[in-house]
C-alpha cells in the first residue's frame, strides 16, 4: 500500500500508535520521509495531534530530519502539537529555534500556534514579542491571527494590550469579540469581560458582530468567576430573549455560573429543565451539589439517575462525586465510589480527593498509607492536602513530613509555610513559628492577605483584615460593634484558638473581630434592606470563629448569608450552616 493509502487508512478507521510506527518505518525505508515534504508533514500532524499518536515520537521524528529539508509546514505541525500538549512552553522554545534559522520562515499559522502556547502558559513577555513579529512580518491584516493574539493577551492578564489591539482592528466579527470575552473571563479580568459584554449588547453592531451562543457562554464564565448572581440572572434573561437558552452549551454554562454564584436552586432548575443532558451537564450539576455541601444528593443523583441514563461517567464525574463526599463527610460512601470506578483510571486528583476525605475525618494513617500506595508519584497538591489535614488534627510529625516532601519538590507556596507554622503555633511552639517566618523572609515568600468582597447595588466592595480604606469604614465598624453585641447576647464566645500568634487574649479577640468576612457582612447589614440576603466571597478558607459568628448573625438579623470561600459554599440561615459544621 502506498504511503498515501496508509495515511488514509489511519485517518478513516480505528488505528493505534503501533500502526503509526509501522507507517514511519515505511516512510523511512522508502526514503519518502525526506523526499516528500507533504507526506512528512501529514505524518507529523497525525503523530503529534491525533488521539492515537505520540507527541514525543513526532518531535523525535522531526528532529531526525536535517534542517535544510524541513519546511514551514513541518515546524507548524510540531509546534502546534507541543502547544496543545502538557508543556506548551516547549512550543515557544521550538519557535525561537525556528527564528534562528533561515529558511524556513514562520507564516501566520506558526505565529498562531505559538500564541496558543503563550495563552496556555501565561507567557506575557512572549505574547508581546509575538505581537511585534506579527507587525514585522505584515500579518496584522490576518483577522484570525489577530483574534488569537487577543486571546493570548487576555489570558496572560494583559487586558489593556488586548483591548488596544481590539479597538485598533479595522474589521471585527463575533469571533473576535468572543475571543476577547473568553480570554478576559477565564483570565484574571472577569469584570472587564462583563463590561465588554454589556458594550457589545448595547452597541449598534453590524450583523457579523452581533452576540451568539458562544458570547453568552463567555459572559456566564465571567459571572462564575465573580460570583455575581445578579449578573448571571441578567445574562440568562438575555439568552432567553435571543433564543440562545435552548443551546446545550449555554445551559451548561448557566448551571456552572449559578452554582458558583451561590444560587444552587437556580442551577438545578436549569439542569432539570434541560432535555438532552450531555456529560458536561451531569458533571456541572454534580460539581454544583458538591461545592454546596450537598454530597448525599450528589451521590443519589449519580447512583440512581445518571448511571441509569445513556451517559457514561468520566473522570470528572467521579471527581465531582468524590468532592461531594469530601464536603459532606461521607467517608465510607466516598471510599466505595473510589474503589468501584469503572471504565476510568484514577488520577492524582481522585487520589487527592480520597486523601482529603480521610484527612478531614481524622483518619490520617489511612490517608498516608494511600499516598504511599499510589501508582503515580504524589504531586504538590496532594502533599498540601495531607499537610492541611495534619494542621486540622494537630499531627506535628505528619505536617513536618509533608512539608519536607513539598520542599524536596521545590514548592515555595506561602500556604505550605503558613500551614506548618499554624501547626507549631497551635502547640505554642513559638520558636518554630519564628524559624518558619525567618525561612519565608529568606526565600522572599510573602503570605497572601485574606480579603473578602460583597456586592451591593451592582458594585463590588472589597475588604482586607482590619480594613479602614472603605469610604464608609466608620459606619461599618459601628455596625460591627452592634453585630458583636447581638451575637454575644446569643452566646458567642470568640474562638481565640484560631488566632495563632503569641499575643494577649484581648489582642486575639480584636484580630478576630476585624476579619475581612466580618467586615463584609457588617457592610451588607448596613447597606441593604433588612431582609435582603448577603453574599460574601473570600479568597481563603473561612476560619472557625467567623463560621460560628456567621451562624449567629444569620439568626440575630434574620438574614440568609452565603459565604463562598476557597473550597466551597456555606449558607447560613436561622443559626445553622449548610455544611453541618463539617468543612
Amino acid at each position: 500500500m502506498a504511503a498515501e493509502g496508509h495515511l488514509g487508512w489511519l485517518l478513516g478507521r480505528g488505528a493505534t500508535f503501533g500502526h503509526i510506527k509501522q507507517l514511519h518505518a515505511h516512510l523511512l525505508t522508502t526514503g519518502l520521509f525526506r523526499r516528500s515534504p507533504p507526506l512528512r508533514t501529514a505524518f507529523l500532524e497525525l503523530c503529534a495531534l491525533s488521539p492515537f499518536g505520540d507527541l514525543a515520537h513526532a518531535v523525535a521524528a522531526f528532529r531526525s530530519t536535517p534542517h535544510p529539508a524541513t519546511t514551514t509546514n513541518d515546524w507548524n505541525a510540531v509546534i502546534r502539537g507541543i502547544a496543545a500538549g502538557p508543556d506548551p512552553s516547549g512550543a515557544l522554545a521550538l519557535f525561537a529555534r525556528m527564528l534562528s534559522l533561515s529558511p524556513p520562515r514562520p507564516d501566520a499559522l506558526t505565529l498562531s500556534f505559538a500564541l496558543r502556547a503563550t495563552s496556555r502558559s501565561s507567557a506575557r513577555p512572549a505574547a508581546l514579542q509575538l505581537h511585534a513579529l506579527t507587525l514585522r512580518f505584515g500579518f496584522v491584516a490576518d483577522d484570525r491571527l489577530v483574534t488569537t493574539l487577543l486571546d493570548a493577551y487576555a489570558k496572560c492578564s494583559a487586558s489593556e494590550a488586548a483591548l488596544q489591539v481590539f479597538d485598533e482592528m479595522p474589521l471585527r466579527d463575533v469571533a473576535t469579540w468572543n475571543a476577547l470575552l473568553a480570554g478576559l473571563a477565564l483570565g484574571s479580568h472577569p469584570h472587564t469581560a462583563l463590561a465588554l459584554f454589556h458594550r457589545m449588547v448595547s452597541s449598534s453592531l453590524p450583523d457579523r458582530e452581533t452576540p451568539n451562543e458562544i458570547t453568552v457562554v463567555a459572559a456566564a464564565s465571567a459571572c462564575a468567576q465573580l460570583g455575581s448572581a445578579r449578573d448571571a440572572t441578567a445574562i440568562h434573561d438575555f439568552a432567553r430573549r435571543r433564543g440562545f437558552d435552548a443551546d446545550i452549551r449555554v445551559r451548561n454554562a448557566l448551571v456552572d455560573a449559578y452554582a458558583k454564584c451561590g444560587a444552587l436552586g437556580r442551577a438545578l432548575d436549569v439542569f432539570r429543565s434541560t432535555r438532552s443532558k450531555t456529560l458536561v451537564s451531569w458533571n456541572a450539576a454534580l460539581m454544583a451539589l458538591a461545592m454546596h455541601g450537598r454530597g448525599a444528593l450528589a451521590l443519589r443523583l449519580f447512583e440512581t439517575v445518571m448511571l441509569r441514563s445513556t451517559v457514561a461517567p468520566d473522570a470528572v464525574t467521579y471527581l465531582a462525586v468524590l468532592c461531594g463526599c469530601v464536603h459532606a463527610g461521607l467517608v465510607e460512601d466516598g471510599l466505595r465510589i473510589f474503589y468501584s470506578m469503572r471504565g476510568v483510571r484514577p488520577t492524582a486528583k481522585h487520589y487527592g480527593a480520597v486523601v482529603d476525605l480521610l484527612g478531614r475525618a481524622g483518619r490520617l494513617s489511612e490517608a498516608r498509607d494511600l499516598v504511599d500506595a499510589m501508582p503515580m508519584a504524589p504531586d504538590a497538591v496532594l502533599w498540601q492536602t495531607l499537610l492541611g489535614a495534619a494542621r486540622t488534627h494537630g499531627d506535628v510529625a505528619l505536617a513536618e513530613h509533608a512539608a519536607r516532601k513539598l520542599a524536596e519538590m521545590g514548592s515555595k507556596g506561602c500556604g505550605d509555610y503558613v500551614l506548618l507554622s499554624n501547626v507549631y503555633a497551635a502547640k505554642a511552639r513559638w520558636g518554630d513559628v519564628g524559624r518558619i517566618r525567618d525561612t519565608m523572609q529568606g526565600n522572599d515568600v510573602r503570605k497572601v492577605p485574606g480579603f473578602s468582597y460583597t456586592e451591593v447595588d451592582g458594585a463590588l466592595h472589597r475588604f482586607l483584615n482590619g480594613d479602614r480604606e472603605h469610604a464608609q469604614w466608620r459606619k461599618i465598624y459601628r455596625t460591627l460593634e452592634e453585630v458583636e453585641a447581638r451575637i454575644r447576647a446569643l452566646g458567642h464566645v470568640p474562638e481565640t484558638a484560631h488566632v495563632l500568634h503569641d499575643i494577649e487574649e484581648e489582642d486575639k479577640e480584636r484580630a478576630l473581630y476585624q476579619h475581612s468576612e466580618k467586615l463584609a457582612m457588617a457592610f451588607g447589614i448596613a447597606a441593604t434592606p433588612a431582609t435582603a440576603p448577603i453574599q460574601v466571597i473570600k479568597n481563603l478558607r473561612i476560619c472557625g470563629d467567623c463560621h460560628a459568628a456567621a451562624k449567629l448573625i444569620s439568626r440575630a438579623y434574620g438574614r440568609v448569608i452565603t459565604v463562598r470561600d476557597r473550597a466551597r459554599f456555606h449558607q447560613f440561615e436561622g443559626g445553622e450552616c449548610s455544611c453541618g459544621d463539617y468543612w
